[in-house]
């Protein structure tokens, strides 16, 4: 289900340390010395098939030190001493510590410890209206610690106080600070699933290194490639195609041709075309990307990208050309990386799905349990969130083999390995909608409503309320409250699907037509027999002028309405009425004063 990936940005992009700039004259370093927090480049994640409803990893992020099993113990309180902090030389002695304690590796709550002090101090001896440099750097560390020990609730209000200290019209290290800061806190939401708020974060931050930097500087295509993955995880595919473009255009100036830079660009939009359905676009992109990748010895990038080359070959049945990619990645993965490495088994799941889609079942199975062999016992380094890709993945052809049961067992055990990872609710989100359909399959209809509504509760909280994916996610939650008799509720999920289907798709699409037919059912069921005709008019208005009448739902749809209207004792109205102003809840519904037996007509998934 959800959860859209995005690609590599180049191999030695560092990932966002917690890091305590150095002293320069008694004082914390210059602008020069801020580069780290100014712009900060988490690695993005790695590629994965987009298009396909699977869940994927969230955009990498900092992360806790997960080393130990263990729970952690609530931290300790800390006090600080107010009477000796207004002394001016204290805020940079103690950031000194925090950033000594870090490197000695005695643990991030003494430095959290020092950081609180520094920020403190820093904040008594500010010249009153005065805008203080050292005092967002100290919040920004201690927001930093703060997610290293998983604390990310109490990050963000470190962070808010953060942006607000610097006065962008000072210069360029006031501007760059405040940059700073905005993409912090946006990668800290992000860790929340907060997407929505995340991209806020992003464009106000890509804003302010625009006017500092100019609008074609090559740091400021860097945040645009990363704002453009924030908006691929949000599948606003648009948005992010768009900066991607300004990317690319970017480096063409500032970049040598066939640059890491560029073959990272076009991975990006290639994803992005993927998504959207333009493979040959996509095809071209990846071409070009690989012979970048090629001239620059990245031989394991090659291989990833025969991988992706190898997806789009597979969406365009040309099924030979994706095998032949598949094996040139295998064998680079083996000879590199070793037979049992996650990389390896993500190209016998690539592989397993192609054979079943070539009627190879036999081959098909093989290919998933040696990919589950490899899962079973990950080699040193293998994450989490590579497991559980791999065994959503994996589960999606079990369910075309028709053993939902095993789909199930293989969505649990990656939903387990996410659960305590910050970021990942989205993913978790498109697992449990997963699980729900899964359980709907084979009759388990509570449990398949309460796998929908913890997927709903999470894509409402990470922001992702008006994408397509959640008008589906709604629309398969009210069947299975349809199944469960509560035909209020499901009512008003194919209502709010409706809405959502119809800005993100348009009227037209089979998914938007199939909430229609689900919510004329649900008002027929609820004996709001006047709703349910003005839909059905409006839907096959909407097949005689616009899709044709060939598609066999047209005639059976034609039978649905002629039933009601003979129950009504009317006639078809051939000029139906918009739907812009039907779905109102002040509206007065058509209720049969006698009682009725369930409505004729079916349900759609």
């Amino acid at each position: 289900m959800p959860g859209i990936v995005s690609v590599k940005t180049p191999p030695e992009a560092p990932s966002l340390r917690v890091s305590v700039p150095a002293e320069v004259n008694g004082r914390v370093g210059s602008s020069s010395e801020r580069s780290e927090l100014v712009n900060p480049k988490p690695n993005s994640p790695a590629p994965r098939r987009p298009p396909s409803p699977s869940p994927s990893t969230s955009r990498a992020k900092p992360s806790p030190d997960r080393s130990t099993g263990k729970k952690k113990s609530p931290p300790e309180k800390v006090v600080i001493d107010e009477s000796s902090l207004d002394n001016p030389d204290l805020g940079p002695f103690l950031l000194k510590l925090a950033r000594d304690t870090i490197a000695s590796g005695e643990g991030p709550n003494k430095a959290l410890d020092y950081a609180l002090r520094a920020a403190k101090s820093f904040e008594k001896c500010a010249v009153e209206g005065e805008p203080s440099l050292d005092l967002a750097m100290s919040l920004h560390v201690v927001a930093a610690i703060y997610c290293s020990l998983a604390r990310f609730e109490e990050a963000i209000p470190v962070l808010e106080t953060a942006i607000k200290v610097p006065d962008v019209g000072k210069g360029a290290d006031h501007a760059l600070a405040a940059f700073s800061g905005y993409m912090q806190l946006g990668d800290t939401h992000s860790m929340l699933g907060q997407l929505d708020r995340s991209i806020e974060c992003y464009k106000d931050g890509l804003k302010i290194q625009m006017e500092a930097l100019g609008d074609t500087d090559p740091r400021v295509a860097e945040t645009c490639r990363y704002l453009a993955e924030a908006h691929v995880q949000a599948m606003q595919f648009d948005e992010a195609e768009n900066l991607c473009k300004k990317t690319l255009e970017i480096h063409r100036v500032h970049s040598p041709p066939a640059s890491l830079e560029e073959a990272a660009d076009r991975r990006l939009m290639a994803l992005i075309c993927e998504a959207k359905g333009d493979y040959e676009a996509a095809l071209e992109h990846l071409v070009l990307a690989s012979m970048a990748m090629i001239a620059n010895a990245q031989e394991n990038e090659v291989a990833a990208i025969d991988v992706s080359i190898g997806n789009i070959y597979l969406s365009l049945s040309r099924f030979d050309e994706a095998v032949f990619s598949y094996q040139k990645a295998l064998t680079v993965f083996k000879s590199s990386k070793g037979d049992n490495h996650p990389s390896v088994a993500s190209v016998f799941v690539r592989l397993a799905d192609l054979y079943y889609k070539t009627g190879k079942l036999r081959e098909s199975r093989s290919y998933c349990e040696n990919a589950l062999r490899i899962y079973a016992k990950p080699v040193p380094g293998t994450t989490a969130e590579e497991i559980a890709c791999g065994l959503t993945e994996i589960s999606a052809i079990y369910e075309l083999f028709n053993e939902p049961e095993e789909a199930l067992k293989l969505l649990l055990k990656a939903m387990k390995l996410l659960e305590d990872k910050p970021g990942q609710q989205s993913t978790i989100a498109g697992i449990e909608a997963r699980m729900g359909v899964m359980f709907y399959m084979v009759g388990r209809y509570e449990e398949a409503h309460s796998s929908f509504e913890n997927a709903v509760a999470k894509l409402r909280a990470g922001g992702e309320r008006k994408s397509a994916f959640f008008g589906v996610v709604l629309n398969q939650m009210g069947l299975s409250s349809v199944q469960l008799f509560k035909i209020d509720e499901a009512a008003e999920l194919f209502e709010e699907a409706r809405q959502i289907l119809e800005q993100e798709c348009g009227p037209c699409h089979q998914d938007t037509l199939g909430v229609y037919s689900n919510l004329a059912a649900t008002y027929d069921a609820l004996g709001r027999v006047e709703d349910a005709i003005e839909i059905l008019e409006y839907v096959l208005k909407l097949r005689e002028e616009k899709l044709g009448t060939a598609n066999p739902d047209f005639d059976d749809e034609k039978k649905r309405l002629a039933e009601l209207l003979k129950e009504a004792g009317k006639s078809r109205n051939k000029k139906a009425k918009s739907l812009e102003n039907l779905i109102d809840p002040t509206s007065k519904t058509t209720k049969k004063e006698t009682s009725r037996k369930w409505s004729a007509f079916g349900f759609r998934s």
